[in-house]
């Protein structure tokens, strides 16, 4: 959980810090998601930053009334590019500055009601989902001015803890394991990725039928269809199935 949110923390100020620098015509440049601008992705964070607010903010026992998601997402859509990078500034901010707040026992036995899961779930998946949301749409934001930047390594590695346990579920909304013909196992930096009728992450595996040559950064980038050209150079997969056939399990979103 601490790692966690460290992390948030990390990723909030490396992107107030470039936010701050953007000009007009920078926040209508094209991200890393290529059908959004920056200015775009930024708000998409920033939406879900005020979503994601109220419920937690509600597991904590402050009595919140938030808008409907459609009318917030209406809002942000209809806003200016420099109001939009200016939100995600402002609400990401309050986001992160709740969970901060959090004494250890609130971290360790709160629960969230994200409203779109059948049962409310630990404040570590809310928080874990947080920062697979955040890590991969930083990404997005700063590619579209470094063509060699990465995810964060300290969000990567995390994240990869996450995967082999509290987002484990996630893999499923994200993985296509029929697009294998066979089963395969693959060691990736961390642990190993098992595909076969469904998608998993494990922390340690003997024996995988393939390895993935890359940082953690590029295995996060691969189950969200980021780790594509030109922002895969380096990165090999060796054994019984290539880096084409892992794509194809892993389409993106």
């Amino acid at each position: 959980m601490d790692r966690t949110i460290t992390a948030l923390r990390a990723e909030h100020d490396t992107l107030a810090a470039l936010v701050s620098t953007l000009t007009d015509d920078q926040l209508a440049a094209t991200s890393g998601a290529s059908e959004w601008t920056v200015a775009q992705a930024l708000s998409h964070l920033g939406s879900g930053a005020e979503i994601g607010y109220a419920p937690i903010a509600k597991a904590a026992g402050e009595d919140v009334t938030p808008e409907d998601n459609p009318t917030i997402w209406a809002r942000w859509d209809g806003s200016a590019p420099r109001a939009q990078a200016e939100g995600f500034l402002e609400h990401n901010a309050r986001w992160l500055e709740l969970v901060e707040a959090f004494t250890p026992e609130q971290r360790s036995s709160l629960t969230v009601d994200l409203g779109f899961l059948p049962e409310p779930v630990p404040l570590l998946t809310a928080v874990g989902m947080r920062l697979s949301e955040v890590a991969n749409h930083s990404w997005d934001v700063r590619v579209a001015f470094d063509p060699e930047a990465g995810v964060d390594a300290g969000s990567a590695d995390v994240l990869v803890e996450h995967m082999s346990g509290p987002l484990g579920f996630m893999l499923g909304f994200l993985a296509k394991p029929a697009e294998l013909a066979d089963p395969a196992s693959v060691a990736v930096p961390g642990g190993a990725l098992v595909i076969d009728d469904a998608v998993t992450v494990v922390d340690h595996l003997e024996s995988p039928s393939a390895t993935f040559n890359g940082p953690a950064e590029a295995f996060i980038r691969l189950v969200s269809g980021r780790l594509k050209a030109p922002y895969d150079k380096g990165v090999t997969v060796e054994g019984t199935v290539s880096l084409d056939d892992l794509r194809r399990v892993f389409p993106g979103f």
